[in-house]
Parts: C-alpha cells; sequence; structure tokens
C-alpha cells in the first residue's frame, strides 16, 4: 500500500477480516502460554489485516503506568498515566473507548500527530482488573465503529486475556 490512503471497510469487510484474522490468531496462540507472546501475535496479524491500522499494540500495566508493548507502527508514548488519554481512560474505566476525532478527545496524547481516531480495548483477568490495554490508531476519522469493538473485545478475551 505504499504511497496510497488507507481505505476504512465496510461493516461486512470488517467482520469478514476479522473472521479471518481470529483464525489466523487462534493458530498462533495456540498452546502458548505466555500472555507477551498471545499480544504480539495478536497485534501482527491485525497489524497486517486491516488497512485502516496506523498503529496496533498493547500498553500493558506496570505499577501506577501503562507501559508500551508489544506493538508495531512508529514510535509510541512509553508510558502512560492513569486516566491520561484514550488509553489512560479505558484503564480506568474498564470501558471500550471508540474516538472518532482524537484532537477532540479532553486530554488526547499525542504520540504521533498523524493518528486521527482510536479505539482501546481494556484486557481483564480473571479478577475483573485491567492488566492491559489494545489501543489501535488510525490516520483517518471515524474509521472505527461496533464493529471493531465488537470484533476486538472477542479476540481480546478470546485470545490474551485467559492466558497465564
Amino acid at each position: 500500500m505504499s504511497g496510497e490512503t488507507p481505505t476504512i471497510l465496510s461493516q461486512a469487510e470488517k467482520r469478514e477480516r476479522y473472521a479471518e484474522a481470529g483464525l489466523r490468531i487462534a493458530g498462533l496462540v495456540e498452546n502458548e502460554p505466555d500472555r507477551i507472546a498471545r499480544m504480539a501475535g495478536l497485534v501482527a496479524v491485525l497489524h497486517g489485516a486491516m488497512p485502516h491500522y496506523f498503529w496496533t499494540g498493547f500498553y500493558r500495566v506496570v505499577g501506577d503506568s501503562l507501559v508500551i508493548g508489544p506493538y508495531q507502527g512508529t514510535p509510541g508514548c512509553n508510558r502512560i498515566g492513569w486516566g491520561r488519554g484514550v488509553c489512560g481512560t479505558a484503564w480506568r474505566t474498564g470501558e471500550t473507548q471508540v474516538v472518532a476525532d482524537v484532537h477532540a478527545f479532553p486530554g488526547h496524547i499525542a504520540c504521533d500527530a498523524r493518528s486521527a481516531s482510536e479505539i482501546v480495548v481494556p484486557v481483564k483477568d480473571r479478577n475483573g482488573r485491567v492488566i492491559a490495554v489494545l489501543d489501535v490508531d488510525s490516520t483517518e476519522a471515524g474509521a472505527f465503529d461496533e464493529v471493531d469493538a465488537e470484533a476486538l473485545e472477542r479476540l481480546v478475551n478470546q485470545c490474551v486475556a485467559g492466558a497465564v
């Protein structure tokens, strides 16, 4: 896709791509007990499968910060504080954040100025505690919707949250 503008897929196309990606991710993480390895597989497949993804990665809860990695894309913020930006808000609320225009989000952290929209999905352990967030950015405004939210929540729960 060099030089081309990413295309936001239709909802039907997104569902199809997420279904295909889910099969690939399941194959990668099957019998893999390490959560970070599972995260890396999920990120690699999704980042390549979805043309509207610009930055795809996890921030893991380490002490009082979200710490970057694994991820694919341009350099990101190394650490994000509790409640700061879209990622910190997802950590604080425990709810998926779908942001059509990151520049209108109060307290948005601009790790890369090209980011226009974002979705952040919390990853919870078996006790319901947020242990990480999956962060996906797009250079296009309004790139994410309920199809992305449902698919990413399902993939995170199936492929990452249950790993120990």
